[in-house]
């Protein structure tokens, strides 16, 4: 299956879902952070994988990103992609070290790739667990891989090897919110169910149009 456009009322559900897997994910990052962390998700689009790259600011930029392998009745594909910035931002509220740099010590970038893959289960768990509950369709992310590079070498491989089976990607842009800074964190999610998988989802939405 391959189309280019998602309908408003499908984009209007896929945020909505969207928006309550980011309420869950903001209730467990606050408990693993302890401090008030608030997610919303502002919109939803359709992207190829040329869109993909750009969005994560360009081949050459260094980007975290984590990927996920959907397991279940709907299997797909997660990134979840962050900037080196907020991926240390996450590290040092976890880690209570506030000078904390990925790229210090190897002893310090395992700890750092453990705090990582723990905030990736909890965004990514959250929003394929509300995605589950509105189509009773049972879908689990896997054990997540972990890579920190430029987007143009962590992002080609996989693409790659998803473009045969699919040329586009569901964003759900994610809105990541905090006390006690002035900064907003802009997270990257990219769903990318597989051909069939498309079809499951929308058909046990209610939703069988597209544009």
């Amino acid at each position: 299956m391959e189309f280019v456009q998602l309908t408003t009322i499908q984009k209007d559900v896929l945020r909505e879902i969207g928006n309550i897997g980011a309420g869950n994910a903001a209730t467990s990052l606050s408990a693993l952070l302890n401090k008030k962390i608030e997610m919303n998700v502002p919109s939803v689009s359709i992207a190829g994988f040329d869109e993909i790259m750009e969005l994560t600011g360009g081949s050459e930029n260094t980007i975290v990103c984590l990927l996920f392998r959907i397991q279940g009745e709907a299997p797909g594909t997660v990134y979840l992609i962050f900037t080196i910035e907020e991926a240390e931002y996450f590290v040092s509220e976890l880690t209570n070290d506030p000078d904390f740099s990925l790229f210090h010590s190897e002893q310090e970038n395992e700890m750092a790739l453990s705090a990582l893959q723990e905030i990736g289960n909890i965004v990514t768990g959250s929003y394929l667990t509300a995605l589950s509950d509105f189509t009773s369709i049972n879908m689990k992310p896997s054990v997540p891989y972990l890579g920190i590079d430029m987007a143009g070498a962590v992002l080609t491989v996989g693409l790659l090897e998803l473009s045969q089976i699919s040329d586009y990607a569901i964003v759900i842009n994610t809105e990541i919110s905090h006390d006690g800074t002035n900064k907003d964190i802009q997270g990257n999610f990219f769903l990318l169910p597989d051909p069939e998988s498309f079809a499951k989802i929308f058909s046990a939405l209610g939703i069988y149009d597209y544009e």
